[in-house]
């Protein structure tokens, strides 16, 4: 399996860390996409284990999820059984054609095959339908924030980073239009064993060594514990950004 692949499936293996740790999404952004579709039915692409379910519920939207891998989908059923939900993927979504007004992808686009994605989301979307991405990014333009990056090897989801390559491919293709950025702060409460429960929901911790992980964890511990600022295990905030994509698709 290639690192790409085994990165983007190691999740099912970690579910009940991303659970715990992951931020849920500020009703800010998500009221910023849902504002742009013409009603309020909802298809929640690779919904995880319900970070965005839960600020979509919020925001009244009528939500099916579809996610493709077991671990994560159990744990939204049980967060949210209410919300129908579908084993599937962004490349061959099971639903039918022109079924909803918006498709949100939190946290996921990334993963996808960009054009079959594409084409999948362009095809289950009503006329003017909206297209949403959301990522909770760290802001290192926080000292410690961009410190704890350097250190450890746990994902590169950091503001600096970003440069579009994440979602250019919606910009340019031509089924869709009107692309807008809005950046939404988000700070979530954290301590030590958050952010180590979070930093073993990201892939890059997840596919290492059984050795490797336990000795990088123990590290990023006793960064929270003892690094100057961050105080002991108490609360601290950490300084997520979520930066929100929407566009519209545009009628034929």
């Amino acid at each position: 399996m290639d690192t790409d692949r085994q990165r983007a499936t190691s999740f099912g293996g970690v579910a009940q860390a991303y659970q715990r740790a992951r931020p849920t999404y500020p009703p800010s952004a998500v009221g910023w996409v849902l504002d742009a579709a013409p009603g309020r039915r909802v298809l929640d692409l690779a919904a995880g284990t319900g970070k965005l379910t839960r600020a979509l519920l919020r925001a009244g939207a009528d939500i099916v999820a579809v996610e493709p891998l077991d671990g994560m989908r159990e744990q939204l059923e049980r967060a949210y059984p209410e919300v129908p939900s579908h084993a599937g993927t962004a490349e061959e979504i099971p639903l039918e054609d022109a079924s909803v007004d918006a498709v949100m992808v939190g946290q996921a686009f990334h993963w996808f095959d960009r054009q079959r994605s594409l084409d999948e989301i362009a095809r289950v979307l009503r006329p003017q339908g909206v297209l949403g991405l959301l990522w909770n990014i760290r802001d290192d333009r926080i000292p410690w924030v961009a410190e704890l990056s350097r250190r450890f090897s746990i994902g590169a989801d950091l503001l600096s980073q970003l440069d579009g390559d994440d979602w250019d491919s919606v910009g340019a293709d031509g089924r869709f239009g009107g692309m807008e950025r809005r950046d939404f702060d988000n700070p979530t409460p954290f301590d030590a064993r958050k952010l180590v429960a979070w930093a073993s929901s990201t892939s890059q911790v997840a596919i290492m060594s059984d050795a490797d992980r336990t000795a990088t964890l123990e590290q990023v511990y006793a960064f929270a514990t003892r690094r100057p600022g961050l105080g002991d295990e108490d609360h601290f905030t950490m300084p997520f950004v979520t930066v929100t994509i929407r566009a519209q698709l545009i009628p034929a």
